[in-house]
C-alpha cells in the first residue's frame, strides 16, 4: 500500500477569495514504512502573502519571487501523489487549495489522481474526543521530538505527520504479518532443543453402568423442572 503523507503553506486561509499555495510538501510511506522519497517545492503564487500567514510560516514574498509558477511544477506534483492515498491533516483545507490551484490549469482534481484521503484531524477527534488535535498536541501526545518545528513548513510538518499518523494507527501492525517469517515451531521446547515429541492421548470411554446413570441422571432433571430436558430427544406425540 502507497500512501502520501502532504503538507501545504498558502497565502491566506481562504482560496475562494483569492489566497494561493506557495509550499507543498510530501513524504512516501509504502507498506507504513517510509521510503525516503519526498517531494518538495516553493511556489511564486503572483500576489501578496497576509501577514498574518507570513508570521505562521515565515514564507515571505521577496523569497519567492524567484520560484516557479504552480503551472510548472504541476506535471511532477502529479506524477509523485497519482495512485498514492493521501494523508493530510485537516484534509479540507489542503485539498481545496490544491483542487482551486488544478481547476485554473484544468487539470484532473485530486479526487481523480488518488483513491482516497485520510484526515488525521477527524480520525485524532474520534480517537481522543475534547482533547487538542493540533500537529503540536498530537506529537506531544505520541512523544514525537517537535522541537525543530519553531515556524510551519510543508516538508517539516509531512515528516511530522508521517510519525505521527504511524503512531496513532499503530494497532494495525498487530495484524499484519510478514510473508518472510517462519512460522513458529509450537512444540520447541524453549532451549534450542529439537521438537518435543508428544504421546498420542488416550482416549476413555464410558462403560454401559456409566452411561446408565448419566440417561438416570438427565431423567430426574427433566422430572425436576417438569418440562422437557434439553439433554434428550422429545418425547414422541401421543397416539391420536
Amino acid at each position: 500500500m502507497r500512501q502520501i503523507v502532504l503538507d501545504t503553506e498558502t497565502t491566506g486561509l481562504d482560496w475562494k477569495t483569492g489566497d494561493r499555495v506557495i509550499e507543498i510538501g510530501c513524504v512516501e510511506l509504502v507498506d507504513r514504512k517510509l521510503t525516503g522519497r519526498h517531494y518538495h517545492v516553493f511556489i511564486n503564487p503572483q500576489r501578496e502573502i497576509d501577514a498574518g500567514a507570513i508570521a505562521v510560516h515565515g514564507i515571505t514574498n521577496e523569497f519567492l519571487v524567484d520560484k516557479p509558477l504552480f503551472k510548472d511544477i504541476v506535471e511532477e506534483f502529479e506524477a509523485f501523489v497519482a495512485d498514492g492515498e493521501l494523508v493530510i491533516h485537516n484534509a479540507s483545507f489542503d485539498v481545496g487549495f490544491l483542487n482551486h490551484e488544478l481547476s485554473l490549469l484544468k487539470r484532473p482534481s485530486l479526487n481523480a489522481l488518488c483513491p482516497s484521503v485520510i484526515d488525521t484531524l477527524k480520525l485524532a477527534k474520534e480517537q481522543n474526543p475534547g482533547k487538542k488535535a493540533s500537529l503540536n498536541a498530537l506529537c506531544s501526545l505520541y512523544e514525537i521530538d517537535n522541537t525543530h518545528r519553531t515556524l510551519h513548513g510543508a516538508l517539516l510538518d509531512a515528516e511530522l505527520l508521517a510519525d505521527v499518523y504511524l503512531a496513532m494507527t499503530r494497532g494495525q501492525e498487530s495484524l499484519i504479518m510478514s510473508l518472510d517469517d517462519e512460522p513458529a515451531n509450537l512444540l520447541d521446547d524453549g532451549l534450542g532443543g529439537l521438537p518435543i515429541e508428544r504421546p498420542p492421548l488416550r482416549v476413555l470411554r464410558a462403560s454401559a453402568e456409566e452411561l446408565e446413570g448419566h440417561d438416570k441422571v438427565l431423567g430426574e432433571i427433566a422430572n425436576a423442572n417438569k418440562g422437557h430436558c434439553l439433554w434428550l430427544p422429545p418425547a414422541p406425540p401421543p397416539a391420536a
